[in-house]
C-alpha cells in the first residue's frame, strides 16, 4: 500500500469517527451552496436516453432519469439495489415473466408540460418508455440491445409501424411489457433471460420518461430532460457547459451503500455517511474541456474539484511510479486508480470496399494491420505506463473476462505482418516504398480522428506503424460526436475510440460483433452467421461453464476475422482535492454525484 492510500484511509477512519449530524437538514437554508466542479473531455451530445449511446451524455441522463433499480456505490464488485422498485423482480422458474412493483409516491420534476400539476412515476411510464426504443421515429442506437431480449410482441409493433409507414402506436398494448396496475410492471420473453435484471439497472437509458413531456417538446425531446433522479438539468451550453442542480421535489433517500466486509475504506465511507439525506450536493457544473493540458491546470488551480482520469500525458508528473507526487500529497489530494473496465480499438468498416470484406485476402490485410501495431510502444508512449495489452474484446472485471488469455491481438510481429501481404498480393508493383491492392489499385487508409494535440499523438504512432508495414495513411480530421454519427452510418473506413462496461456482464463487450447491432455497438459492421448463433446462445444459458466456453469461442472468432484492434485496457487515475469527500469509481455504472460530498472546512476559502 503506497503512502497515499494509507493516508486516505487514516483519513477514512477519522471521518467515520467524527461526529456526524444526520438529523439536520442536508441543506439547511443557512449553508453555503454544495458545488461539484468537473470536466468532460468529450462532448455531450444530448440527454434523450433514446437517442443516447456516448458515454458522457449517459453520465449526465443517469442523475436526471430513474431506473428501477441501481448499483451499489460501494460494493464490489457488483451489487443490484431497488431504485424506485419497491424490491426486486419476481421471477418465473423459466426466467420469461419478471413482474416488478413500483414504490408508490415518486414524482416527476415539475415542466410546463405538466400544466402545473405533480406528475407521479407510475407503472406506465416505464412501459412508455422502453417502447420508444423501438419506435422507429427515434432511431435509438441501443435498439438492438432491447430487441434481442425479445419481449413478446416488442418487434412487431416497431415492424407494424415501419411496414405502414405510420406513427408508432404508443396505445397498442403489448404483451411483453404491461402495466398491470398502477404500479405493478411485468415484462414477458418468448425465451428465458436470467440477466435482465443487468438490462433493466440503468437509469441512463432505461430510466422513465414522461409521455407528456415527449409529446410536448417533440424531436427537440434531447434539450428538455424531465426525470425523477436527484438532479435536473439547470443550464446548458452546447459542447462547453452543462449544470445540474438539486431536484427539489427529489423523494426521500438516504445513504445506505453496503461494501463488503473486508473493505476497509468502504467500511469508513459507509460509516461517515450512513443516514444522510441524498443528494449531498446542491450543484454540478460540468465543463467541457477537450484538450488536457488546460483540464490539468484547471485541477491544479483549484477550478475543478474532481479530475476524473488524470490525463495520462501527465502521469509522470502526477503520479512517478504510481506513487502521488510529494507536492500534490502535501496538499490533500487523493489519488484513486483502478484497472478500467474499458478497452480502447480500431474499428475496420466491413462494408468498406478497401478494407472490408470476407475474402481471404482483405481479411490478410485486418490481420496485418493488427500485428504491425506496437501496442507495447503505445503503452509507454502514450498511455504512458497507465495501461494494458488486450488480448480480445472482452473487459476486466466483467464476467467472460480472462486475465490468462492471449491472442495475436496482443502480438506485435511485423515480419509475420509483412509475410501476410506478400502472401495475398498486398505488394509494392511501382518501387515507390507502398504497397498496393491485389488487382494494383492504389492502397491508402483514411482514418478518422479528432482535432485536438492527444489524438495527434497516437496519429504519429499508428503512422509509424504503418509506415513500416509500407501501407499510406491518411488522417481525417472530425469532432468525435460527428465520427460517432459517421461510423453509425458506415461512413468511416478506419477509426479509433473505447468503450467502457455499461453491465457488468460481459456479453455486452460482443454486440460489437453480432449483426443485430450493426449500426449501434457493432461500429464495424460485421456479420457472422456462427458468432450470431453463439450470441443468441448465449443470451439463454445461466453463467457457468458452457457459457464461458462460447465466450472463449465468439472471442476467437473475432480475432480470426479482425473487424477489429483490441488495443489496451486503460488504468485509470482519478484525483481529488481533499474537501471532495465520498468518491469510489464505479465499475460500470455512471451515477455517483449523489453519493458525494462537498465538505465546507477551511479549503471553501482557497477554492474561491
Amino acid at each position: 500500500m503506497s503512502d497515499p492510500d494509507r493516508a486516505r484511509r487514516a483519513a477514512l477512519r477519522g471521518l467515520a469517527a467524527a461526529p456526524l449530524a444526520a438529523a439536520l437538514p442536508a441543506h439547511a437554508d443557512e449553508a453555503p451552496q454544495k458545488i461539484l466542479r468537473c470536466a468532460f473531455e468529450v462532448a455531450e451530445s444530448g440527454f434523450d436516453p433514446a437517442q443516447l449511446v456516448d458515454l458522457y451524455s449517459r453520465i449526465v441522463t443517469a442523475h436526471i432519469f430513474d431506473g428501477l433499480y441501481c448499483y451499489d456505490h460501494l460494493a464490489r464488485p457488483f451489487k443490484i439495489k431497488p431504485n424506485t422498485a419497491e424490491g426486486l423482480p419476481e421471477v418465473s422458474a423459466d426466467f420469461q415473466t419478471w413482474t416488478v412493483r413500483l414504490r408508490p409516491g415518486i414524482y416527476f420534476t415539475d415542466d410546463p408540460a405538466f400544466k402545473g400539476k405533480p406528475r407521479e412515476l407510475v407503472a406506465q411510464d416505464y412501459v412508455y418508455s422502453l417502447k420508444r426504443f423501438f419506435d422507429p421515429r427515434w432511431k435509438a442506437p441501443t435498439y438492438p440491445t432491447l430487441a434481442e431480449q425479445k419481449m413478446v410482441g416488442a418487434e412487431r409493433a416497431r415492424e407494424r409501424a415501419l411496414s405502414e409507414r405510420k406513427p408508432f402506436d404508443y396505445d397498442a398494448p403489448i404483451e411483453g411489457m404491461r402495466a398491470l396496475d398502477r404500479y405493478t410492471l411485468q415484462f414477458r420473453f418468448e425465451e428465458p433471460r436470467p440477466r435482465f435484471l443487468q438490462v433493466i439497472t440503468s437509469g441512463d437509458l432505461y430510466g422513465a420518461v414522461a409521455r407528456e413531456v415527449v409529446e410536448a417538446y417533440g424531436d427537440a425531446i434531447a434539450e428538455h430532460p424531465v426525470g425523477t433522479g436527484p438532479f435536473k438539468l439547470g443550464e446548458w451550453r452546447r459542447s462547453s457547459r452543462i449544470v445540474l442542480v438539486r431536484n427539489p421535489g427529489y423523494r426521500t433517500h438516504f445513504y445506505d451503500a453496503e461494501p463488503n466486509p473486508d473493505d476497509e475504506e468502504g467500511q469508513a465511507l459507509a460509516m461517515h455517511f450512513r443516514g444522510r439525506r441524498l443528494p449531498m450536493l446542491d450543484r454540478i457544473e460540468i465543463s467541457i474541456i477537450e484538450e488536457t493540458q488546460p483540464r490539468w491546470l484547471s485541477f491544479l488551480n483549484k477550478q475543478l474539484d474532481l479530475l476524473e482520469r488524470l490525463p495520462f500525458e501527465f502521469a509522470n508528473i502526477a503520479i512517478p511510479n504510481n506513487r502521488l507526487a510529494p507536492n500534490l500529497a502535501r496538499r490533500g489530494v487523493q489519488m484513486y486508480r483502478n484497472l478500467n473496465a474499458d478497452v480502447t480499438i480500431t474499428l475496420f468498416n466491413m462494408d468498406h470496399p478497401v478494407i472490408g470484406g470476407y475474402t481471404p485476402e482483405r481479411v490478410a490485410l485486418r490481420r496485418a494491420i493488427n500485428l504491425s501495431i506496437d501496442v507495447d510502444q503505445e503503452i509507454r508512449l502514450y498511455w504512458r505506463g497507465q495501461a494494458i495489452p488486450a488480448q480480445s474484446s472482452l473487459m476486466p472485471n466483467t464476467v467472460g473476462f480472462d486475465q490468462h488469455f492471449r491472442s495475436e491481438m496482443g502480438e506485435f510481429n511485423l515480419a509475420r505482418a509483412k509475410a501476410l501481404l506478400d502472401m495475398y498480393g498486398y505488394v509494392d508493383r511501382d518501387g515507390d516504398g507502398w504497397r498496393e491492392q491485389p488487382d494494383g489499385t492504389p492502397l491508402l487508409l483514411e482514418w478518422a480522428t479528432t482535432p485536438d494535440q492527444r489524438a495527434r499523438q497516437r496519429d504519429e504512432l499508428r503512422r509509424k506503424d504503418l509506415s513500416g508495414l509500407g501501407i499510406r495513411i491518411e488522417f481525417r480530421p472530425a469532432k468525435w460526436p460527428e465520427n460517432l454519427k459517421n461510423a453509425r452510418a458506415g461512413k468511416l473506413m478506419v477509426w479509433s475510440l473505447g468503450y467502457s462496461a455499461a453491465s457488468p456482464d460481459g456479453q455486452a463487450s460482443l454486440d460489437r460483433g453480432a449483426s443485430v447491432h450493426v449500426g449501434g455497438q457493432n461500429l464495424a459492421r460485421f456479420r457472422n452467421n456462427t458468432f450470431d448463433q453463439i450470441y443468441s446462445r448465449m443470451r439463454l444459458l445461466p453463467d457457468g461453464p458452457e457459457r464461458e466456453s462460447l465466450f472463449l469461442e465468439a472471442k476467437r472468432i473475432l480475432i480470426v476475422y479482425a473487424p477489429y484492434k483490441n488495443h489496451v485496457h486503460r488504468i485509470l487515475t482519478d484525483l481529488a482535492h481533499p474537501w471532495l469527500h465520498g468518491y469510489r469509481r464505479p465499475l460500470c455504472w455512471n451515477e455517483w454525484w449523489h453519493f458525494v460530498d462537498i465538505e465546507h472546512m477551511d479549503e471553501t476559502k482557497v477554492r474561491t
